[in-house]
């Protein structure tokens, strides 16, 4: 199908794709928080910014819940270089308040003053603190869920290996969002979809990826590729989200599939019409989506 006539108005704000080429990453920091979409507070009992594992966090809290609550931590898009918990302030508050599950906000460092793998191990740094310090937290660790949108949703993929690999934390669930799941840039979406410059291209993700990969070789680390990751069996169920005109829609699909032969439950859900970015956006297709997520993650950690 086409694209969403909501998005084109979108789009048009951004000239079509995320102005990144030519830029520092100080500037375009500058510019994303120009675009922080306000949050609502409606369904929330609190929100409360922490420091987990010595990062800045935001705490959501929903209405009619009390401790210990299931816990989903979220980690931001940006392409590693930019976005922060105050960019997502909107989108994790509407989950939580939805969903009925804690959220926490993890603002990880990023590229280029802090490369892979550095953002890998303040992810899995953050999740290990929430499962260790859940009491303080006021969180249940056996219901625990980890995902993220763009390089966020690379992130949280990587953590699910990383806690198998290191003995913890169990990890009742997995949400990535049109996740960056192969940094090679191997497949065919990347130049078909790339080329339409729909919020992005492939020379702007070349250009998130010069920031965060400073050595290139690392692309094929499976750290920072989580699909070129040697094992599959044992992760948590995952949901994933891809968009028809994303350029990272096939790695994000061939993810769903390594997972589902493993034996991993998953479900995939490709949203037509839609481009990298949408579920920001206020269309009627990110509202569905965000039906879908809240429902899924109710019937994961509140069952």
């Amino acid at each position: 199908m086409p694209l969403d006539p909501q998005l084109q108005p979108i789009l048009g704000m951004f000239g079509g794709e995320l102005a990144v080429i030519g830029k520092t990453p100080e500037e375009v920091r500058a510019m994303m928080s120009s675009f922080d979409m306000p949050r609502s507070d409606d369904g929330l009992r609190s929100v409360e910014d922490v420091t987990v594992a010595g990062l800045p966090a935001r705490v959501y809290r929903a209405e009619g819940t009390g401790s210990p609550e299931p816990v989903f931590v979220y980690y931001h898009g940006g392409g590693f270089v930019i976005g922060s918990i105050a960019n997502y302030d909107a989108t994790c508050a509407s989950i939580a308040a939805d969903s009925g599950v804690t959220v926490i906000s993890v603002e990880y460092r990023l590229a280029p003053e802090h490369p892979f793998p550095e953002p890998v191990e303040d992810a899995y740094a953050a999740l290990a603190y929430v499962a260790d310090q859940a009491a303080e937290l006021g969180v249940d660790a056996s219901r625990l869920a980890v995902g993220g949108d763009s390089a966020g949703g690379n992130l949280a993929a990587v953590v699910t290996h990383l806690a198998r690999e290191r003995g913890g934390p169990a990890l009742a669930y997995q949400l990535l969002i049109y996740p960056g799941i192969d940094l090679t840039m191997s497949y065919p979406s990347i130049d078909e979809n790339g080329a339409l410059r729909y919020m992005l291209s492939r020379e702007s993700m070349e250009w998130f990826c010069g920031h965060y990969l400073p050595n290139g070789d690392d692309a094929d680390d499976w750290r920072a590729s989580p699909l070129n990751a040697p094992s599959f069996d044992g992760l948590p169920p995952a949901f994933v989200i891809t968009a028809e005109f994303d350029p990272l829609r096939d790695e994000g699909e061939a993810y769903a599939e390594r997972l589902r032969a493993s034996g991993t439950p998953v479900r995939l859900h490709r949203v037509a019409g839609a481009c990298h970015g949408f579920y920001a956006f206020p269309i009627d297709s990110a509202k569905a989506i965000h039906a879908e997520i809240t429902a899924e993650l109710r019937k994961a950690l509140r069952p």
